[in-house]
């Protein structure tokens, strides 16, 4: 599997650009402002088209060029179905001055991509000759997924804002759930096998076998404290 990654946007974000090998089509996972331009480069340089963009989560940060790339490609943008409305409606889940300075750097009001797919956590996602498995993981926003996968020889897991090298993501914001953060971190990120790659919506990437061993918020001294 090709893997390539990109960080853009005023927030850092980390967009990433997958596909099999010897495939004619990627996908992309997330999609920050400033990130089409270097992804078209990619798709170009590896004779790639676009199967489709694939969000962690309905952050605008993660999704700014979200429909610019896909419908440049007539691909769909997958979402959960908890975090569609975020793809319009940006304020529900920031704060009221981060989403307007946000918006306020993108060509235009925010608009839905022309097509839009919502994840089926139920079965595995197959599209672009890649099989990943999403994994709900609610508390950032309420529709924060994983995407796991194999490259091969490794599994990788790409995060989003629910786990970081050393961190995760925030909950204070409109639409963050502390106790479902927690529980998201308990039931769902610390039974990832230790030998998974960590690939995040914002820093460096990790293994879950260092997270596991440093990773403050992996505790059980912080993901019992539910209430």
């Amino acid at each position: 599997m090709f893997i390539a990654y990109f960080v853009a946007g005023p927030l850092q974000n980390n967009c990433y650009l997958l596909a099999p090998d010897g495939g004619d089509r990627g996908i992309v996972i997330d999609a920050p402002l400033g990130a089409s331009e270097t992804v078209e480069r990619a798709l170009a340089e590896h004779g790639l088209g676009l199967a489709g963009v694939l969000l962690t989560h309905g952050h605008i940060d993660h999704c700014a060029e979200a429909a610019r790339l896909a419908d440049a490609h007539d691909a769909p943008v997958l979402v959960s179905a908890a975090d569609r409305v975020l793809l319009t409606r940006p304020e529900l889940a920031l704060s009221t001055e981060l989403a307007a300075q946000l918006v306020a750097l993108l060509p235009g009001p925010p608009a839905e991509p022309r097509r839009v797919e919502l994840y089926d956590p139920s079965r595995p996602l197959s599209i672009g000759g890649l099989r990943l498995t999403v994994l709900p993981a609610p508390g950032h926003t309420p529709g924060s997924v994983l995407l796991r996968t194999s490259t091969g020889d490794d599994e990788v897991a790409f995060t989003g804002d629910v786990l970081f090298a050393g961190s995760i993501g925030r909950t204070d914001l409109p639409a963050g759930d502390d106790p479902a953060m927690r529980a998201s971190l308990r039931d769902v990120v610390r039974e990832l096998p230790a030998r998974v790659q960590v690939l995040p919506g914002h820093g460096p990437f990790s293994t879950m076998a260092d997270e596991l061993a440093t990773n403050p918020y992996l505790t059980d001294a912080y993901v019992e404290a539910l209430s």
